[in-house]
């Protein structure tokens, strides 16, 4: 049997991922494109284990179990000028200077493929003075324009398809203009945006208080201010810290809120990231507060932080699909997922970076992002309903044994080759999500160090799912059975192929004349709960976050949808991002399905 099932595969693999040097043909099939990547990640090991690192290496990629992000798969072993990182957080300062030398950092970012995200929390807001100049600011979305055309030239350069990520506090005094940016259909195109939550703005919520929009005090404020003497001079937590702020204007915080609910409800955007769950949760709690995630909200990150990706391809690893004995490989994935994290750590080491200080940072931490796709299809190969409460016990089994293996095979490359520069054993011990694991895992931390601060997470997987014959996107439903799906040739043209979901492909084939498995669920018809609820018992076990869109119909009352985010705060989630049809960005709940609007920015391609 072919390794393409899916015809699209092929082609994806021949446009996006085949190794050509100057129009020469490298790779001459995709085992060639498995044996090039392994070779290359295997030099980060000692010259006499290369080969048996190899072989595990292939030996994982074969078959599509191990999916590494899009940047590895088409540019390790190859002599393209490209990182193999796929998410990267950089500063937005508030001086000129500062803005257009973040910009042209993020120029040098996007020009080797890497997604950015941005905090613009620091620039001030529209009308506050600039006193040294005698001018005016003119705003954070001013400036993200500039960054939004940045994007868009690098791309007509050929540069490969990076994105950004634009986030703004919800307590900074241009953040309802920052709401509905994108209700321009032409606006800002090459971000997404996402709000940046605080557990005092959540409170504010419940509460139906006033809440505050403040600015910090800068330099020249703080000369001629005194906090003390000031009623408009309060001190705010901001970035972590308790600093003075000057207050611009104060809103109730029920309808900044629902503000922020309508926009998501009318155009898709913007998100929400919940900033202290996440600086609550982070294992590196001791050293850095984080901002910004990466552009798809995965992967939150420190200034010039860095992480790489991959996936366990799970609709590889059901025993007995369809039958009554349907069962899991534990063995498999346990293995496969072992070798994953050692492969993931030693592209830390192999690959270029686009700014030396990203360099350092990925060094002094060794993030790594490890996290599956195919969850659906397997439910669906093992018949059981996404969201039914057996699916949500073999979720969680699943990502907890995932989990302990990546944590256990960082100890055991923390004896081997080190731990990372800033592990600091009774700080990183004390933190929250270090402090849930299990006895055992906390003495081998303990003992022998930790290679890595951070693990897993789960991220967008749309093309490199294709590859690996269209199986269902990272841990979201099943999109549909059947869909039209418009890809990119090399020449610029547009191409549009019908795709088969994995899973129902193997039903098909033992099932011919029957036309959907029994358990089959998809993102159709789905209620909001059942995406929270699968995204819920997966956190736990993430030491990152989760990318994940609640889909929602277009006749969804807009009513219910304020407890949807409720209910992902208090579940403990990361962040939220839901898509419901609209004017402004289309509907991917038909059977056409341009790539623009499936793809968001910075998918492990």
């Amino acid at each position: 049997m072919s390794i393409f099932q899916e015809p699209i595969a092929e082609i994806i693999w021949d446009i996006k991922y085949r190794y050509r040097l100057q129009n020469q043909i490298i790779d001459h099939s995709i085992e060639d494109t498995w044996r090039r990547i392994a070779k290359s990640i295997a030099k980060a090991e000692k010259p006499k284990q290369r080969r048996f690192w190899e072989d595990q290496f292939y030996d994982a990629l074969t078959g599509f179990r191990f999916l590494p992000g899009g940047r590895i798969i088409a540019g390790a072993g190859t002599k393209h000028t490209v990182t193999l990182f796929n998410c990267f957080v950089m500063p937005v300062s508030d001086s000129l200077s500062g803005i257009f030398d973040g910009l042209k950092e993020g120029a040098l970012t996007l020009q080797e493929g890497g997604g950015i995200g941005y905090d613009f929390s620091s620039l001030r807001p529209k009308g506050y003075p600039v006193k040294h100049s005698g001018t005016i600011a003119s705003g954070p979305v001013s400036f993200m324009r500039i960054w939004n055309a940045m994007c868009a030239t690098m791309l007509s350069t050929g540069a490969r398809r990076g994105a950004m990520m634009a986030i703004l506090r919800c307590d900074h005094p241009d953040i309802e203009e920052f709401i509905t940016a994108k209700s321009d259909p032409h606006e800002l195109r090459h971000f997404n945006v996402s709000v940046l939550v605080t557990d005092a703005f959540m409170q504010a919520v419940k509460s139906n208080d006033q809440w505050s929009l403040v600015f910090p005090l800068t330099e020249e404020d703080q000369i001629t201010s005194s906090p003390a003497k000031s009623n408009s001079i309060v001190f705010h937590r901001w970035d972590g810290k308790d600093i003075p702020c000057r207050v611009i204007r104060r809103v109730n915080a029920r309808e900044l809120w629902q503000k922020i609910i309508k926009s998501a409800y009318d155009y898709a955007e913007p998100g929400v990231i919940f900033e202290d769950t996440i600086n609550r949760m982070n294992t590196l709690w001791y050293r850095e507060w984080i901002s910004a995630t990466n552009p798809c909200g995965e992967i939150p990150l420190p200034v010039y932080g860095a992480c790489n990706l991959g996936s366990i391809n799970l609709s590889q690893f059901v025993i007995n699909p369809y039958s009554e004995n349907a069962g899991i490989d534990w063995i498999g994935i346990e293995k496969t997922t072992a070798i994953a994290a050692r492969f993931l750590d030693n592209v830390i080491d192999i690959s270029r970076y686009p700014l030396k200080v990203q360099k350092q940072e990925a060094l002094n931490t060794r993030r790594i992002g490890l996290g599956v796709t195919g969850l659906a299809d397997l439910f669906v190969m093992m018949g059981l309903r996404y969201g039914s409460e057996e699916s949500l016990q073999i979720a969680k089994e699943i990502m907890k044994k995932i989990s302990y293996t990546c944590w256990e095979t960082s100890i055991e490359l923390a004896k081997e080759r080190g731990s990372f520069p800033l592990f600091k054993a009774e700080k990183y011990l004390a933190g929250a999500f270090v402090q849930a694991l299990n006895a055992e895992t906390r003495e081998g931390i303990l003992k022998h160090g930790m290679r890595n601060s951070h693990h897993n997470t789960i991220a967008p997987t749309g093309t490199i799912s294709l590859l690996a014959n269209n199986v269902s996107n990272g841990i979201e439903p099943v999109f549909s059975a059947h869909y039209e799906r418009t890809i990119r040739l090399a020449s610029g043209e547009s191409q549009k192929h019908t795709v088969t979901d994995y899973a129902l492909q193997q039903w098909r084939r033992h099932h011919p004349d029957q036309s959907l498995p029994p358990a089959w669920t998809d993102s159709q018809t789905l209620m909001p709960e059942q995406h929270l609820k699968i995204q819920a018992v997966m956190q736990p076990y993430i030491d990152n976050s989760i990318s994940k869109t609640i889909n929602i119909p277009i006749d969804f009352p807009f009513e219910k949808l304020a407890a949807v985010y409720t209910e992902a705060y208090q579940l403990g989630l990361k962040g939220c991002t839901i898509f419901r049809p609209n004017p402004i960005t289309g509907s991917i709940l038909t059977d056409t399905v341009p790539e623009e609007q499936v793809d968001r920015c910075c998918i492990l391609e």
